[in-house]
């Protein structure tokens, strides 16, 4: 029961305020979660860090079933909306800390693309970097995660969220 009741009080902020961009990443105005993901379409950026080990293997997050976007899908080890006042980097590492507890990283850019599903439009900044597992410690805010092999993910797309199937072939032809 009373997992039932924690599960009801948790929720994204929908008041919570986005920048909205142009597909450069220039900032044109301002609105919120609600709005942005609201089936509006107005572009919002996001931030994407894919976490690494040394053997290759890639850490995954667990999305709780209360996530108003992808619910109960794995998804991309850190991921998260740039807050309206901040940049890129700032938001990057943000995140990086708020769901992984990662601080030191070295994050390579991938690639910024635009990414549109049937309720939002999102500026996406992809990175990737190398950690130690030792020092991937996942927060409340997710549900759980881990490390994965290649193999691993190939049988398990229907498991993945759209966006992080999208970026596993960027990164398969960046790696290469």
């Amino acid at each position: 029961m009373i997992d039932v009741l924690l599960f009801r009080m948790k929720k994204d902020n929908s008041e919570e305020l986005f920048p909205v961009v142009d597909e450069a990443g220039n900032v044109i105005g301002k609105a919120t979660r609600g709005e942005c993901h609201g089936g509006s379409k107005l572009l919002h950026p996001v931030v994407h860090l894919h976490v690494f080990d040394a053997e290759g293997r890639i850490f995954l997050q667990h999305r709780p079933a209360w996530k108003d976007i992808q619910p109960d899908k794995w998804d991309t080890a850190v991921g998260g909306h740039v807050d309206f006042g901040e940049n890129v980097e700032a938001a990057l590492r943000r995140e990086a800390l708020e769901e992984l507890g990662l601080t030191e990283f070295t994050p390579i850019h991938v690639k910024s693309y635009v990414f549109e599903s049937d309720r939002e439009r999102e500026l996406v900044n992809s990175f990737k970097a190398v950690v130690d597992p030792a020092k991937v410690h996942p927060s409340e805010e997710l549900d759980g995660g881990r490390w994965w092999t290649a193999d691993e993910l190939k049988a398990a797309t229907s498991q993945l969220t759209p966006n992080l199937q999208h970026e596993l072939g960027l990164l398969s032809m960046i790696n290469d």
